[in-house]
């Protein structure tokens, strides 16, 4: 889950204190959105877990996060896309795929985006102040009838290399054999005295990346040392498991 925020000026700030909320309002249910092919529709339920209303607008993109959203083109409808949640209650998403023609052996993946903007204060003419609106994106994956078994189970298939990168630098090559996306949490080694943690990064389907070490350390650790690593699974539950450098 990536959690960002907004700034809205409701006010030019002058002389003086400027308040400044940093409290989210509204709460996901789940870490991400699975889509079988097979469904009319998924549900995605949030709550306002303050006791003050929220404007929210929901949307969903292809990972560019420059694209505005009136220019999406996404094979998804959702709605309500703008709605306002109430102090204390509750709304659920209703996501529903349009037909677009889309690979059959593998997940593409999307980012399901809400954003909240709280209500302006009562008393905001009154005072300096910097309001921020709060952001959340998930990620969405679309999954074809062609996947049937667990997506966690293929993590006994992924590869992991030492190797050099453009730059130089040891980094942790992770090849995925499968048609899953694999979200990688945290990934780490011991080579000798040395203890690596490598940043972690999600591995697309039939593809690899890169994983850069963390901090100062550039140690490339030999064949058959033990890669101890966790992923994310459908219910957004970490799944730990070891591997060794081939």
């Amino acid at each position: 889950m990536h959690v960002w925020r907004w700034l809205s000026f409701l006010i030019a700030a002058t002389v003086g204190l400027v308040s400044i909320p940093v409290q989210a309002a509204i709460v996901i249910t789940g870490t991400r959105v699975i889509y079988p092919e097979k469904s009319r529709q998924v549900s995605v339920r949030l709550n306002n877990v303050e006791d003050t209303p929220v404007l929210v607008q929901a949307w969903i993109d292809d990972g560019d996060t420059s694209v505005p959203v009136e220019k999406l083109d996404v094979p998804f409808i959702i709605t309500p896309p703008v709605f306002r949640a109430e102090g204390g209650k509750g709304q659920t998403l209703r996501v529903k795929f349009t037909g677009k023609a889309m690979p059959a052996d593998r997940e593409t993946v999307y980012w399901l985006n809400i954003l909240e903007i709280p209500p302006k204060p009562v008393d905001a003419d009154s005072r300096n102040m910097l309001q921020l609106a709060f952001g959340t994106r998930i990620k969405l994956f679309y999954r074809p009838a062609a996947l049937r078994d667990d997506p966690s189970a293929g993590r006994a298939g992924l590869t992991w290399t030492a190797a050099r990168n453009a730059e130089g630098k040891q980094v942790l090559r992770v090849g995925n054999p499968t048609g899953y996306h694999v979200s990688l949490d945290s990934v780490s080694a011991k080579a000798g005295t040395a203890d690596i943690s490598y940043q972690p990064q999600m591995v697309p389907p039939f593809g690899s990346v890169e994983l850069s070490q963390v901090g100062d350390r550039n140690v490339s650790p030999p064949s058959g040392t033990a890669i101890t690593y966790s992923l994310i699974n459908d219910f957004g539950a970490t799944v730990e498991d070891v591997a060794a450098v081939q």
